[in-house]
C-alpha cells in the first residue's frame, strides 16, 4: 500500500502587526488551492489570526523571534493549523468580564474548533507550537502538487 504525502505548507513571518493580515492571505489562497469549502476557510483565518496576533503581541520572546505558521491536511476532512512562536510560555484561557477588551481569542478558538491544543516545541527547538483542527463538512481535495 501507497501512503500519500500529507499536504502541508509551512511560512516564517516576522513579529509584525502586517503579520496577521499576510498570514490570513496565504492561508486564503492555500485554502483555494486545496479547494477547503468557504466557511471553514472563514473559520480557519479567523483563528489562525487570533493565535498570530497573540504570537505578534503577547508573547514573551526577542523581537527578531520569528513566527512559524504550518497548514496541514491530515485527511481530506480535517484541516490543521499551528502557530510557533519562541515564547515557552504555554497559553492559558483566560475568562474576560464582559466589557473587558481582550482576553476572548482561546475561547473563540475552544469554540469554533473541532480540537485545540498547545505544546512545547521539543528537544532542539524553543518556544512553543499551539495548534487547532477544523473538521471540514466536506472533503478537500488537494492538487497533486501540494
Amino acid at each position: 500500500m501507497i501512503t500519500q504525502p500529507i499536504p502541508t505548507i509551512e511560512w516564517m513571518s516576522p513579529r509584525h502587526p502586517r503579520t496577521p493580515g499576510r498570514a490570513r492571505v496565504q492561508l486564503l489562497r492555500q485554502a483555494f488551492e486545496w479547494q477547503v469549502p468557504d466557511e471553514s476557510t472563514e473559520i480557519a483565518m479567523l483563528l489562525m489570526s487570533e493565535l498570530v496576533t497573540h504570537a505578534c503581541h503577547h508573547a514573551r520572546a526577542p523581537r527578531d523571534r520569528l513566527i512559524g505558521v504550518r497548514l496541514l491536511l491530515p485527511t481530506p476532512t480535517l484541516l490543521r493549523v499551528e502557530v510557533s512562536d519562541a515564547s515557552p510560555d504555554l497559553p492559558i484561557p483566560r475568562h474576560p468580564a464582559p466589557d473587558d477588551e481582550s482576553g476572548r481569542g482561546l475561547e473563540l478558538v475552544a469554540a469554533l474548533a473541532t480540537a485545540w491544543g498547545a505544546h512545547s516545541r521539543g528537544e532542539g527547538y524553543i518556544g512553543k507550537t499551539v495548534w487547532f483542527e477544523l473538521a471540514l463538512p466536506v472533503p478537500a481535495r488537494p492538487s497533486a502538487s501540494a
